[in-house]
């Protein structure tokens, strides 16, 4: 039986994250073939590369920093070579700054935007230009956050970025559209993952605290935001573009 997204190519920054991760096994396992990028080496890569093979597709892994144009190209130009011109991008690599605005330091400004808006930029913007060389049509979604909703003042810098790279998403989503190159904004809220996930397990109260907090009384798993990346690039959504997926439970309502 064909898959869902056999003859696709998907393209996954900050691949090598819980969320990273969780996507491009839930792409494989729907027959798209997977290029990863992030700044950790290549041999940490190699568990996941065989993951994602058993899936009998192609599985590509290439050490870059978004927050570098150049670099970005570069994984790109490869990726197409490795596993196939991608047709769906997922920007996804993000950093964060724990600090108050007002003792934000200014390398954390530069690297939080540089990362988590500029190299979606970057990203975004190198792709696009592909397809659109190759009159190929393309799905596109920017990894965003409720914390562009709302002011979170121990990371500020982090709220920043998302805002912008809501605007980000917005702009490529009507330049695109003519190209049948469809953008959107994917929000999660509380994930227990990463960053958060990370916390959650060095305080089991405030886990248990951050989830009787969210209104349906759930923590957002790696799984819930791969499941959601891949409804945004269902071959048959052909109309949802420049949308914001807001997936926090409701925790933006009690703002």
């Amino acid at each position: 039986m064909k898959k869902l997204f056999e003859n696709n190519t998907v393209i996954i920054s900050g691949g090598l994250g819980d969320i990273g991760k969780a996507i491009a096994l839930e792409f494989a396992a729907a027959g798209a073939h997977v290029s990863l990028g992030d700044i950790l080496p290549g041999s940490d890569a190699l568990p996941l590369l065989e993951e994602i093979k058993k899936h009998g597709v192609r599985a590509h892994y290439r050490q870059a920093d978004i927050s570098d144009p150049l670099a970005v190209i570069d994984w790109l130009s490869e990726a197409e070579q490795k596993a196939g011109l991608p047709d769906m991008i997922i920007a996804n690599a993000a950093v964060v700054s724990i600090t108050g605005i007002l003792e934000a330091r200014p390398e954390q400004f530069t690297k939080d935007l540089s990362v988590n808006l500029a190299g979606a930029f970057y990203m975004a913007q190198a792709a696009a230009n592909r397809l659109i060389a190759e009159h190929r049509p393309g799905r596109m979604v920017f990894m965003g956050s409720w914390a562009a909703e709302v002011v979170h003042q121990h990371i500020p810098l982090y709220s920043v970025s998302k805002a912008g790279l809501r605007m980000l998403a917005k702009c490529f989503a009507l330049e695109l559209a003519p190209h049948n190159i469809l953008v959107n904004e994917l929000a999660p809220g509380y994930v227990d993952a990463g960053l958060s996930g990370k916390f959650f397990s060095e305080d089991a109260s405030l886990k248990e605290h951050s989830r009787e907090k969210v209104p349906v009384k759930k923590l957002i798993t790696p799984m819930d935001v791969a499941k959601q990346t891949l409804f945004l690039c269902h071959p048959e959504n052909n109309h949802i573009t420049g949308s914001v997926l807001l997936m926090d439970g409701g925790l933006s309502l009690l703002s």
